[in-house]
Formats: C-alpha cells, sequence, structure tokens
C-alpha cells in the first residue's frame, strides 16, 4: 500500500549493528522484512499499521537467544527514523531503541 512506503527500506539500531530491512509492506499490512545481527535471525511475525495517521511496525523474532522477542516502532517523519522498544522475554525487559534509515551504501545517514 501507498501509505507504507516510508517503511520500506533498511534501518540499522543506533546503539548497536542491528538492523531490520523492510522489503514491502502489503495492504493487509502484513511485512516482508529481515532481522540481522548481523547475522540474519528469524523473523516470525512482521506487521505494519497507520493508527492516527501514524505508522507503527511490530516485529517479533523467534531464533535462537530471540524467543519471541519484539520490537514496537512507529514511524517518525520529520527524523526519517523507526523508534519504539525492544522486549527481550529472556530477561524480561523493554529498551528504548531508535533505528535509523540506511543509505545505499549500507551506511547510517
Amino acid at each position: 500500500a501507498e501509505s507504507y512506503l516510508p517503511l520500506v527500506g533498511r534501518w540499522e539500531r543506533t546503539d548497536s549493528p542491528y538492523v531490520i530491512e523492510i522489503r514491502g509492506v502489503g495492504r493487509d499490512g502484513k511485512m516482508e522484512a529481515a532481522y540481522f545481527n548481523p547475522r540474519p535471525i528469524n523473523v516470525s511475525r512482521a506487521m505494519a499499521r497507520s493508527e492516527s495517521g501514524e505508522l507503527q511496525v511490530f516485529v517479533e523474532l523467534r531464533d535462537v537467544n530471540y524467543p519471541g522477542a519484539t520490537y514496537n516502532l512507529a514511524y517518525n517523519r520529520s527524523q526519517d527514523a523507526l523508534q519504539g522498544t525492544y522486549f527481550q522475554p529472556a530477561l524480561g525487559q523493554g529498551f528504548d531503541v531508535l533505528f535509523a534509515r540506511m543509505t545505499a551504501d549500507g551506511s547510517a545517514p
């Protein structure tokens, strides 16, 4: 869907070399997404939704050391960034995180 277009791209977490790659978003909000830490981590669920004009992203990871860890992020238009929380169930902790859009050459702008 056109409205989800700003989400497409590679996003790098500002505090560590973790990358969310959003390849596309369907009309139903289902995202085609990958996650790297820097090796690929299995994405079990990836959804986008628009709420009150704000784009929101949900990513769930299920892999070794990632037992259902989740990202709940919102797209910040003015910063061209994804910000929100990362929840690590193994630790029972949530963390505030920010992802910056990566440029074509792989670096953060």
